[in-house]
């Protein structure tokens, strides 16, 4: 197992782990990463490579990593296709789906976004009030509504999707659009539901999607809107998966042609990410309460809105799961200022 960063719990599971170079704000430093994973595989030929979060902004590292090690997921070239602002956009054009407008020049009106193409958790989100673009951002219109995810697991040019959730922000003074949580849905519209359904199909017809995806939508006054693809495992596994039948299975099993089992599910979960309210110059030993879960190092150097943990929760419906995730990610953060200033 390797990541950004070696939380204690990942340690304790994994037979073996390293940490990634790079960092949240930069990415992945995609010089060094097959080194790193080349060293930590030593002499064994792992039986497959999984990846996620961090590689959509650099799908050359996919590259890289493909010619040493067999990835199950979907090749740099489908990344490309799903994560280029410019080739999504002519892509739902194409294929009839309502995706929001997108343009490289200052827009002369309010409601309009600034997004870095391959970006992930919302942090590179803001609103757009700057007359120029840094390198590799672009303006999206924004789209108001409710914030929904479809995880899906394609195969052969088909989407089978394995639920949805809604999620939410945790806004900071510098990331308003900062990925907070979400909740697994135990009902979705019907309608909405076979609308998506469609389109997923599509998109996985003409991309090549493999494997355990998701995709964000806006669900508002002006109909559903397709925001991004995320071409890997993403953050609301945790919620969906299952003992009785194992996403990372299910992943390498659509992966490989193999038959795939869906699970099924009872009441509602949902998880949520708790973040540093300030620096934090030497993280403490923590006692760290049942359902969390990538918890921080003890003697961790953290900067001010880092996460710190996952929290988790479960109740009989969507509601009540999200309100109580809510709650404990608030209990949690004043522990730390009782412990931290």
């Amino acid at each position: 197992m390797a990541d950004l960063f070696g939380d204690s719990d990942t340690v304790a599971l994994a037979d073996r782990t390293a940490r990634l170079p790079g960092s949240i704000r930069d990415g992945i430093d995609g010089e060094k990463t097959a080194e790193v994973l080349t060293d930590l595989a030593r002499d064994e030929e792992p039986a497959a490579l999984v990846y996620g979060s961090g590689f959509e902004r650099r799908p050359d590292i996919v590259d890289t990593l493909a010619g040493l090690f067999r990835v199950a997921g979907n090749s740099a070239a489908t990344i490309r296709a799903v994560k280029d602002p410019v080739g999504l956009s002519r892509l739902c054009w194409d294929l009839g789906i309502r995706h929001p407008a997108i343009r490289f020049s200052a827009p002369e009106r309010e409601g309009w976004l600034v997004k870095l193409g391959g970006g992930a958790g919302g942090s590179h989100v803001r609103p757009a009030s700057v007359p120029v673009l840094e390198n590799g951002y672009y303006y999206q219109k924004l789209v108001p509504g409710s914030s929904i995810s479809a995880l899906f697991l394609a195969q052969a040019g088909t989407a089978r999707i394995v639920g949805f959730s809604r999620q939410w922000a945790a806004p900071s003074q510098s990331s308003p659009f900062r990925y907070g949580g979400a909740v697994r849905l135990m009902r979705f519209d019907r309608e909405k539901k076979a609308l998506i359904a469609a389109w997923l199909d599509k998109l996985t017809k003409r991309t090549g999607l493999v494997g355990l995806c998701s995709a964000d939508f806006i669900d508002g006054r002006e109909g559903l809107h397709l925001i991004e693809i995320n071409p890997r495992p993403g953050a609301t596994l945790d919620i969906f998966d299952s003992e009785e039948a194992p996403l990372l299975t299910a992943h390498l099993n659509a992966v490989r042609g193999e038959t795939i089992t869906v699970p099924t599910y009872r009441g509602a979960a949902a998880s949520a990410i708790a973040y540093a309210p300030y620096a934090i110059s030497r993280f403490p030993q923590v006692e760290w309460p049942s359902m969390t879960a990538d918890h921080q190092n003890p003697g961790s150097v953290l900067n001010a809105d880092d996460p710190v943990c996952t929290v988790l929760a479960q109740a009989r419906s969507a509601a009540a799961a999200e309100r109580a995730v809510k709650r404990r990610v608030s209990e949690m953060a004043e522990h730390w200022k009782e412990n931290f200033q």
